[in-house]
């Protein structure tokens, strides 16, 4: 916990950094060195997106890239909009990432807000843009692995059998007004408000920013000051509150598979990315879900869980 705190202390200055002079990636002169080689930094920051399964991935970048030889520490930033021109600037050197998602938000921030998705729910041409939109950034997109995490909407268990609601479709054909517990980028993001509309017809009345999947998130939902909540499909603490998935019968969400993003000139070569691509060979959706209701249901600390997945995997020796 003491590791933790000293990590959430040094946020405050980074995103100062962050908002200050990287908000917009470097500019197009500064950019011609993104075509130096790879860098090799000896210690490198981990950044982490503040919910408990990117603080799992986290750990588990920062223990595979310690047992490669690096000195790493984790730092918890609370949204892309700060951790991803934090790691632009070489602030932040890797971030576990979802392909789908990171490849639409960076889209999105080139042409802005209004911006045609770039993302599907096919994993190879989603990979193909994304690692053309981080290039031009100075980042680097390694494999995917075989985990994927998208996001899901979940309503309590009696809000749905009153409404005989089990999938997105049923909500929108309800025409039900929803207040929606979420992060509050929710309302531009094309998977979250604005896809709920066009794609369903739901009409969001209100985004309550409790933020993704958290704990008084879900209980706003529980008790009904909100009526859904923006969760992931790896969410393992749904039944404790009483809440249920409605299925994305339409696909909004596309494919979100786990990947990890790293600044080029301090972690692009070979030996960094072969430290986390280790990961990839033996991380399932059903893993992270497990992970997950360790430290959320199970109160267990992100390290601790991350550090004993990775022993019982082989990927760290045992002690």
């Amino acid at each position: 916990m003491t590791a933790r705190a000293t990590a959430r202390a040094a946020v405050g200055a980074l995103a100062a950094l962050a908002l200050a002079g990287c908000s917009t990636g470097p500019s197009l002169e500064t950019r011609s060195a993104i075509t130096a080689s790879p860098g090799d930094s000896h210690e490198l920051a981990i950044g982490s997106a503040g919910f408990t399964e990117s603080e799992l991935l986290a750990q588990m970048y920062a223990a595979l890239l310690a047992h490669a030889g690096y000195r790493t520490r984790v730092l918890t930033v609370g949204n892309r909009e700060l951790y991803e021109p934090a790691l632009e600037a070489g602030q932040i050197d890797v971030v576990p990432e979802y392909a789908a998602t990171f490849a639409d938000w960076l889209n999105a921030k080139n042409k802005g807000s209004r911006a045609a998705p770039v993302a599907s729910p096919d994993l190879d041409p989603t990979m193909a843009v994304l690692r053309r939109l981080a290039t031009a950034r100075g980042l680097t997109v390694l494999t995917a692995g075989r985990a994927v995490d998208q996001n899901a909407f979940a309503v309590s268990a009696a809000y749905a059998r009153e409404h005989r609601l089990r999938t997105l479709s049923d909500l929108g054909r309800a025409k039900l007004p929803v207040r929606l517990a979420a992060g509050d980028e929710c309302v531009q993001r094309p998977f979250c408000a604005p896809g709920l509309k066009k794609r369903y017809g739901i009409t969001i009345t209100a985004i309550d920013p409790k933020g993704v999947g958290t704990t008084p998130a879900k209980q706003a939902v529980q008790n009904g000051q909100d009526q859904m909540v923006l969760t992931t499909s790896t969410d393992a603490t749904l039944d404790r509150f009483g809440l249920v998935l409605l299925a994305d019968d339409k696909k909004l969400q596309n494919a979100d598979y786990v990947v990890p993003v790293v600044n080029r000139a301090r972690a692009g070569g070979a030996r960094p990315a072969a430290a986390l691509n280790r990961l990839n060979t033996v991380l399932t959706t059903a893993d992270l879900a497990h992970l997950n209701e360790q430290v959320d249901s199970w109160r267990r600390l992100p390290a601790d869980v991350a550090r004993t997945y990775l022993v019982s995997k082989g990927l760290l020796p045992k002690g």
